[in-house]
């Protein structure tokens, strides 16, 4: 299953998407699940990724999520890791555990501070970034663990995924530290959200470049997952491009929306839509490789991917 995953990320003639699923704040992925199906999301994308409690609120276990979607739809499943609540102990033994049911994908994130929590008096862990999942993930792929003694049995190959920013005012700082993560492992970078054509171009140039410089034998073969957040209300493209650092909107988006948005809320999702449907199909054209991130929106990640 992996391996094909793999085979399509990798592979510049097929297309490749991704959907991000946010586990829900209860103790059930019923709805979620009878979601996807209802709009036969499955059917349509190469697999799924799952949030580990983004902005340190409280939602079930990504990982444990990513195993149940997973089994239910026989999709590979990237699941995010967070930094922020795990020591080494927790996330190499989390790994092991989650190798044996075949989740062999990984997003490393350093996560969200907890000071953000909605749980009372939330203390951080974090030992160090994404780097050292990363680093993690390649002792346990070369079958031994972070002190270096060797597993019995060795787990399966894991996959790490990274993370990065759509858009810095200096871009070779973002290639840094495209470069840095790739030297850690990496076999793909999603950005953030990306509404441009020329930003996707360059992000793209600067990853080829970044791939070039890395000492990793992975790097070669590595891939840039050029993420897509779907704009439908105008006070969500003012409030990404002016509160969300690494995402550029370009104004003519900002001004469409806000025309749209006084001539009533039907408009605007119009109009929105509208945009997203053609940045999602340009970027496609460009790339082929797109993570799309909705809030669970599976309706509208459906209607933009198409038949």
């Amino acid at each position: 299953m992996f391996e094909t995953f793999c085979d399509f990320l990798c592979n510049q003639t097929k297309q490749f998407i991704t959907v991000e699923v946010n586990p829900p704040h209860g103790a059930s992925l019923d709805e979620i699940i009878a979601d996807i199906e209802k709009h036969k999301l499955h059917e349509k994308v190469s697999g799924f990724s799952c949030t580990d409690n983004p902005l340190a609120k409280l939602k079930m276990s990504g990982v444990l999520s990513a195993i149940r979607l997973q089994q239910t739809f026989n999709k590979p499943v990237i699941a995010t890791m967070s930094m922020r609540d795990k020591n080494k102990l927790s996330l190499q033994s989390t790994l092991l555990g989650a190798n044996d049911f075949d989740l062999r994908c990984i997003l490393a994130l350093t996560g969200d501070p907890a000071k953000l929590s909605d749980q009372p008096e939330v203390k951080g862990v974090l030992e160090r970034d994404s780097t050292l999942l990363l680093s993690i993930i390649y002792h346990l792929n070369n079958g031994v663990d972070y002190s270096n003694k060797p597993l019995n049995p060795a787990p399966k190959p894991i996959y790490p995924f990274a993370v990065s920013n759509a858009y810095a005012k200096d871009m070779k700082k973002l290639q840094k530290r495209m470069l840095k993560k790739l030297n850690y492992g990496a076999r793909a970078i999603i950005t953030q959200p990306v509404y441009d054509v020329e930003n996707a171009k360059e992000l793209l140039a600067l990853f080829e470049e970044a791939k070039a410089m890395s000492i990793r034998e992975t790097a070669k073969e590595a891939q840039l997952v050029l993420g897509q957040f779907p704009i439908v209300r105008a006070r969500t493209a003012n409030f990404i491009d002016d509160k969300v650092p690494g995402i550029s909107v370009p104004k003519e988006i900002i001004d469409d929306m806000n025309l749209a948005a006084m001539d009533g809320e039907k408009k605007e999702q119009e109009v929105g839509f509208a945009l997203s449907k053609a940045i999602f199909d340009d970027m496609m054209k460009l790339h082929g490789k797109v993570h799309l991130m909705t809030h669970n929106r599976f309706d509208l990640c459906s209607d933009l991917i198409g038949e």
